[in-house]
Parts: C-alpha cells; structure tokens; sequence
C-alpha cells in the first residue's frame, strides 16, 4: 500500500518562496525507485518538475526550475520536499507528487513521463500573481 500525501501549496507573490512537502508511505528510495514532482496548469499537459532517486544520485530538473527549485528528502520522516524559490507566474499549477518502482536512467530517456508513475499524491495548489 503507497500512500502519498502533499501540503504546503498556498498563493505567494512572483519572487516570493514556498515548500512543497510530501509525505510517503509504502514506498521507499532505492536506486530502483524514483520519486518527484509534476505540476499540471490549466490547459496544459502534466509535466515532471524534479525527479529524484536515492542519495547520492543527482536528480531531474526541469530546465524551466533548474536554478530556482530543488528537491530534497528526509529519510527519518520519509518525506520529500520540493524548495522553490524566486517563483515567477508560470509556476502557478497543481503540484503533484509522484513515485514509480524505475530508476532515472529508465525514465530519463522516456522523458519523465506522467503516465510512467504509478503511484500519485492528491495535489496541491500553487498560486504565483504578479
């Protein structure tokens, strides 16, 4: 059973900072899984933010977040977070959390692929205004 819980969405002014925190359970890091973030806007497709593997492999990053967010875990609290800083209105969307049993270097030349993931958190809303 892989429970994912995400908090910490909110409404935040461009340039401002929010932490995204998901909570797993049933579902741990190994080099074979990976576990991350998507977000969806309205009218667009889902898309991977940051995805992550165990520590000491570097993670995925969107080109569109690579300076700005990055993605963290608490093995002690199995949790994963998600620091974005210096938002900008385009990263206002639902944020996901998602975990897979793959590792990067199989999902990696798939593209991150929404449909890849089998396991989803609820989402939560992250407004950025101007």
């Amino acid at each position: 059973q892989v429970q994912l819980v995400e908090s910490g969405g909110g409404s935040v002014q461009a340039g401002g900072s929010l932490r995204l925190s998901c909570a797993a359970s049933g579902f741990t890091y190994t080099i074979h899984n990976s576990m991350g973030w998507f977000r969806q806007a309205p009218g667009k497709e889902r898309e991977a933010v940051a995805v992550s593997t165990t520590n000491g492999i570097k993670p995925y990053y969107a080109d569109s977040v690579k300076d700005r967010f990055t993605i963290s875990q608490d093995s002690a609290k199995n949790t994963v977070y998600l620091q974005m800083n210096s938002l900008k209105p385009e990263d206002t969307a639902m944020y996901y959390c998602a975990a897979v049993n793959a590792p990067l270097s199989w999902l990696s030349p798939r593209g991150f692929r929404a449909a890849d993931f089998g396991y989803w958190g609820q989402g939560t809303q992250v407004t950025v205004s101007d």
